[in-house]
């Protein structure tokens, strides 16, 4: 019984879908490579900016860069 418990909370994880501009601090740091600091300037971008208009836009966040750009596409689809 266990392990199909346990299972299920992984599949749940990991159909995981992200929105940017929707997501909380403890969202963003499910995200590999997005620790509490990265996801607050996430947020303050956001706050300050309005709405991202893409994911590449999350490049001009500072501590952001390429790969983690990458993985937040995988994690939104």
């Amino acid at each position: 019984m266990k392990k199909i418990v346990l299972s299920l909370f992984a599949l749940a994880i990991s159909a995981f879908a992200l929105d940017i501009n929707t997501a909380t601090a403890d969202e963003f740091v499910k995200v590999k490579g997005i620790g509490a600091k990265k996801a607050e300037r996430i947020i303050s971008y956001r706050e300050e900016h309005g709405k991202f208009n893409s994911v590449e836009e999350l490049k001009n966040v500072k501590g952001i860069g390429s790969k983690i750009v990458a993985v937040i596409k995988a994690e939104a689809e």
